[in-house]
């Protein structure tokens, strides 16, 4: 069994160990507990979103629906967010037991950076951000009534292939991340020409096959009752995969709308 997600491994069901009060995971509560995680991540990234976008009065007019106040206040929850985000994922991969605890902390850290990097292309992109969650949610609505109604299946072959691309793509991520550091850009990777575009719509895809890959690990938790507290840990995996997507396609939204 395995997933593509980086923190729904192979083996992960078989490592959770032994529990003590029966309680087994299941579907329904794994849902339950990726409702829980999703509004931990709304409410922080409302918050920090006001930071920056209020509304307008009423005498603005519908072509300036908000009024701005100055974008570096949100520069520290951003970075703010990805230290503890990060921290708190990586206790979460390996002490699976703590999901509990450090999902919801995650989830918290990740809504401060979403809502501050969502308010500042809103700034230069009106409308760009429900563009991106109605297109997140739906992909997601989408691929779980087509993973349900077994439209398409999850087989060896097709995790193979999710899992080299997903592969390239974090190699493709760090060569980046080191580049940068050095002042150096990756060539087409920011661009918003065709080949740019091209390769965010390939990021895009990815991303959302992953998500079925996290379906068929969560569900085969629940049938071989793995422990409950693994309904934490699914949900806290597929709300990566979750706020990954999304930031992809903000990020070809965005790309887009830089050719206007």
């Amino acid at each position: 069994m395995r997933s593509t997600n980086p923190v729904l491994g192979e083996n992960v069901f078989s490592q959770s160990g032994a529990f003590a009060d029966g309680q087994v995971m299941t579907i329904q509560g794994t849902v339950n507990k990726c409702l829980i995680l999703l509004a931990l991540v709304l409410v922080p990234a409302l918050w920090v979103w006001s930071k920056i976008i209020q509304p307008a009065a009423p005498s603005v007019g519908y072509e300036t629906p908000a009024a701005v106040s100055n974008p570096a206040a949100v520069i520290p929850f951003i970075f703010g967010g990805v230290i503890v985000g990060l921290i708190a994922a990586l206790i979460t991969v390996f002490k699976k037991e703590w999901a509990r605890v450090t999902a919801p902390i995650y989830a918290v850290a990740e809504g401060l950076v979403l809502g501050g990097i969502s308010a500042i292309l809103e700034m230069r992109y009106h409308g760009i951000v429900m563009q991106a969650v109605g297109l997140t949610f739906g992909m997601l609505f989408c691929l779980l009534m087509a993973y349900k109604a077994r439209i398409i299946r999850v087989t060896e072959k097709f995790r193979a292939g999710v899992v080299i691309a997903t592969g390239a793509i974090a190699l493709l991520y760090l060569v980046t991340w080191i580049l940068g550091m050095f002042h150096v850009n990756m060539p087409y990777i920011h661009d918003s020409g065709p080949i740019g575009i091209g390769i965010s719509l390939f990021i895009v895809g990815i991303a959302a096959l992953n998500l079925l890959l996290d379906f068929d690990f969560i569900e085969q938790g629940a049938e071989v009752g793995a422990p409950k507290y693994m309904e934490w840990y699914g949900a806290f995996g597929l709300m990566v995969t979750l706020i990954w997507l999304y930031m992809e396609i903000l990020n070809l939204l965005a790309k887009l709308r830089g050719r206007d």
